[in-house]
């Protein structure tokens, strides 16, 4: 009867820690860094950052990107105007499960880009960080 009974908790026991396992993330956060390149309207540059300061702002509050690093940059091309934004996503699983307040800004960048020739307006392309340097100069 002992038996029985001790064969029967250990199976209950190895049936829980199965599923426990199951239920656990198997992958802690994965940060993912992307560079973002928009090639812009011209006349909606204003427009643009100002909805990417807000795209920004709302990924912080949702801690969905990591504090650093947080670069906004605008150049142009051809005189054509183009900025690029480069962050880390907390998790590179994030984008495809983004919350509709992200989404709606996406929806938002969508409308002030343009394809270019064979270059879709907005770009993301993940990148690896090499250095980065503070304000000072100093790493």
């Amino acid at each position: 009867m002992r038996q029985v009974l001790l064969t029967g908790l250990l199976t209950i026991v190895a049936t829980l820690l199965s599923i426990a396992d199951a239920a656990a993330p198997k992958h802690p956060d994965s940060p993912e860094t992307v560079m973002v390149t928009y090639l812009v309207k011209p006349g909606s540059e204003r427009e643009l950052q100002r909805v990417i300061a807000k795209h920004w702002e709302t990924a912080r509050k949702l801690n969905m990107v990591l504090r650093t690093p947080h670069l906004v940059l605008q150049g142009a091309e051809n005189d054509l105007p183009y900025i690029v934004e480069v962050f880390t996503w907390r998790d590179a699983s994030l984008p495809d499960n983004a919350p509709e307040a992200i989404q709606a800004l996406w929806t938002k960048m969508g409308q002030l880009v343009q394809p270019r020739g064979e270059r879709p307006g907005l770009n993301f392309v993940p990148v690896n960080v090499l250095s980065e340097r503070t304000s000072s100069g100093s790493q």
